[in-house]
């Protein structure tokens, strides 16, 4: 067996994204955007790819960066995954030493990843110097049963969609911003930036705008549900925003149940969510959505010397 780790080039997105998905069916993430991201994340990220090779073939994959939406110093991700006919192989160990090398020699003191809340891989986590964090939780809601309906709109509240900001998005970056904010986890997220969230976010080749509803009020944008898709059945709820002044009304539920219905007339058979554990409105939101419980994942969190 010859184990090789290199850097990722375009060609390899589709086995990159084969393996990341392999055993994770609540996961919706298409190929195109493993080669879109290496070129739009902010250039601070220091961002990269690695992929593993056993004998020739692309195995496994590593995604890593640093995190530049924070006033925190030193902090860095790495997640990544091999496919289950190849693990126990090494190729997984030798992509994160990879990855921590990369990120160290750009700055970072702490790496945080994402590991499945499976025991095999809480294990290999902590046996790599990785200490357990927080949980965060995936659902699914199947799209071919009925739906709630969508709420009454409440006066001086409109619903559009994020392609009717397709040419000024700003309105909705305020509200992302604002909202990221009060997001749970380990890391303030309180640095944002326009044009890294116009490369980073609003550009994803698998955000749906037709999708993504947008609830205003007296014509303010107030809150958003953000779709991305594998265009062709599966669903997912990337991010549910509400700025602060405007919490309280209903306005992310309305947004949710918007966006599923416009999701079931495209087609679209299954949806998925992620939210972290302690995220009790969240939770119950999507509970009472139809949304269940198919997976958990959880934080690891390492600190690296130089």
């Amino acid at each position: 067996m010859t184990l090789t780790i290199r850097d990722f080039t375009p060609a390899d997105a589709e086995a990159a994204a084969a393996a990341h998905r392999a055993g994770r069916s609540h996961l919706v993430l298409i190929a195109e955007v493993f080669a879109w991201l290496p070129e739009h994340l902010p250039a601070a990220q220091h961002y990269r790819t690695f992929v593993a090779e056993i004998d020739g073939r692309v195995v496994g994959s590593v995604r890593c960066g640093r995190v530049t939406d924070t006033s925190a110093e030193g902090i860095a991700y790495a997640n990544g995954s091999v496919l289950p006919g190849f693990r126990r192989r090494g190729a997984f160990t030798a992509l994160l030493a990879a990855a921590e090398r990369h990120l160290a020699e750009h700055g970072a003191t702490e790496v945080h990843s994402w590991v499945d809340d499976v025991p095999e891989a809480r294990a290999f986590a902590a046996g790599r110097g990785y200490r357990e964090g927080r949980v965060a939780h995936f659902a699914r809601r199947d799209l071919t049963a009925p739906l709630p309906p969508v709420p009454d709109v409440p006066a001086g509240v409109e619903l559009r969609t994020a392609a009717d900001y397709q040419d000024d998005p700003y309105p909705l970056f305020v509200v992302d911003a604002d909202a990221g904010r009060d997001e749970p986890g380990e890391v303030d997220i309180d640095r944002a930036d326009y044009q890294d969230w116009l490369d980073g976010v609003w550009s994803r080749p698998d955000l749906d705008r037709d999708l993504t509803v947008v609830a205003l009020v007296d014509g303010t944008p107030a809150a958003f549900s953000a779709a991305h898709t594998d265009r062709e059945t599966r669903y997912w709820s990337a991010f549910t925003a509400c700025r602060r002044e405007f919490r309280g009304r209903g306005l992310a539920t309305l947004a949710k149940v918007r966006s599923l219905h416009l999701a079931r007339a495209a087609g679209l058979t299954e949806a998925f969510t992620n939210n972290d554990a302690t995220n009790a409105p969240m939770l119950a939101i999507n509970e009472r959505l139809g949304y269940r419980r198919c997976a958990s994942e959880r934080k690891f969190v390492k600190q690296l010397t130089a």
